[in-house]
């Protein structure tokens, strides 16, 4: 899949400018990402799917982002939508997520209404952040079931019942109005849904069921792999803008100077504080893949009592314990934001060169402070681990 990261990358190339203008993926660089298998990296392989080990999901998205970072975001909005194949049923998983050149989008968030008619769901509503959907096959909506009472079903925890809904593209209507400061051409704009009814299979409760399908992958916390796929985006970003300022450092001389930006020692530290800062907030997230990796596909431990609610305490084989899921989304934060600094800090030693838009590093700039205002990777994940590295009482419901 790296290689076909690299084929991306030269798809992509030159093309930037026009899927920003576009406030979308156009629609033959979508169908060549998933041509590529770029658009489904986390499908099971009982559906087709290459079911990527999150480590190189990790390098693959910081890949395409390298080349364009709206194409990232779409090819891992898509695959991390569908996750859900995962948890449906075997007879209706492979069909519908099988298809080889097949593109997702979706939205967990539960800003719909799934009411029970019957054996399935009437699902309608209207959703936010909707990358993808102008080119997606299928679509999945975050719903809230209502009860007799009217009130949304609850899970065994007490918390409002989220069922994932798998619709078909044609009962999606996207609405135009995507207009941001930066990842434009991935037409996060909001789209609806009239009632439409939706088989019982072709749903899911991810947060309090388990999977059908029990394998490693699918035992990582959902939102863990979302925020590490916000972070591989934005590190590729950061990428893009180390090698681009490199480049312009080699020949631009500023006003008043008669040295190159590579001749002055101040360029020298400040690249190499950035470029430091850049592996080092990367490393750790590979490292903490690597820790959750290891715990999700472990043995069962003896005596093993299956709790996951504590550091350190004894688990049954395939669970994440709570500090392992701690430090995915720490450590998916911290790249975010470590990358929004590396991109600050080259845009400001570029100087006027980087303010025009023929220099990517203007887009860079615009589009990894766009990947940072994520809810999976925003400020307020750095209280939540920290009051869990404190021991202090924390809902780590969405951890």
């Amino acid at each position: 899949m790296i290689e076909a990261a690299e084929r991306a990358a030269a798809l992509l190339a030159g093309r930037s400018a026009e899927i920003e203008a576009a406030r979308r993926l156009p629609r033959d660089l979508a169908d060549g990402l998933a041509a590529l298998g770029l658009m489904r990296l986390l499908t099971p392989r009982s559906c087709g799917g290459p079911e990527l080990h999150p480590a190189e999901f990790f390098r693959v998205v910081e890949r395409v982002a390298r080349a364009d970072a709206s194409a990232a975001w779409c090819s891992f909005i898509s695959s991390t939508s569908a996750l859900v194949a995962a948890w449906l049923p075997a007879g209706t998983a492979a069909p519908l997520f099988g298809r080889a050149h097949l593109k997702c989008a979706g939205v967990f968030a539960p800003r719909g209404r799934a009411a029970r008619e019957g054996s399935g769901y009437v699902v309608s509503g209207r959703w936010a952040w909707g990358s993808g959907v102008q080119h997606a096959d299928v679509v999945v909506v975050g719903c809230l079931v209502p009860g007799a009472d009217g009130a949304p079903e609850k899970t065994a925890a007490g918390a409002p019942r989220v069922l994932s809904v798998v619709v078909d593209a044609a009962h999606v209507k996207p609405l135009d109005n995507w207009t941001s400061f930066g990842l434009c051409g991935t037409g996060s704009g909001e789209f609806d849904i009239a009632p439409h009814w939706v088989p019982a299979e072709r749903t899911a409760s991810m947060l309090d069921t388990p999977p059908v399908v029990d394998t490693a992958l699918y035992r990582f916390p959902v939102f863990g792999l979302l925020a590490l796929a916000i972070a591989a985006t934005a590190s590729g970003i950061a990428r893009q803008a180390l090698d681009a300022f490199v480049a312009l450092a080699a020949s631009k001389v500023p006003q008043g100077s008669q040295r190159t930006l590579a001749q002055r020692p101040a360029v020298h530290e400040a690249l190499a504080r950035a470029e430091a800062q850049w592996r080092a907030a990367r490393a750790f997230a590979l490292e903490a893949v690597d820790e959750a990796w290891r715990e999700a596909a472990a043995d069962p431990a003896p005596g093993a009592s299956g709790t996951t609610g504590t550091p350190g305490t004894a688990r049954s084989a395939g669970t994440i314990g709570l500090q392992a899921r701690r430090d995915l989304r720490l450590a998916a934060t911290h790249v975010a934001h470590g990358a929004a600094a590396v991109v600050d800090r080259v845009h400001a030693l570029a100087g006027g060169d980087a303010i025009f838009a023929a220099s990517p590093l203007q887009r860079c700039l615009r589009d990894v402070h766009v990947a940072t205002q994520h809810l999976m990777v925003g400020e307020p994940t750095f209280e939540l681990a920290g009051r869990l590295l404190l021991g202090q009482p924390t809902d780590a419901t969405l951890l």
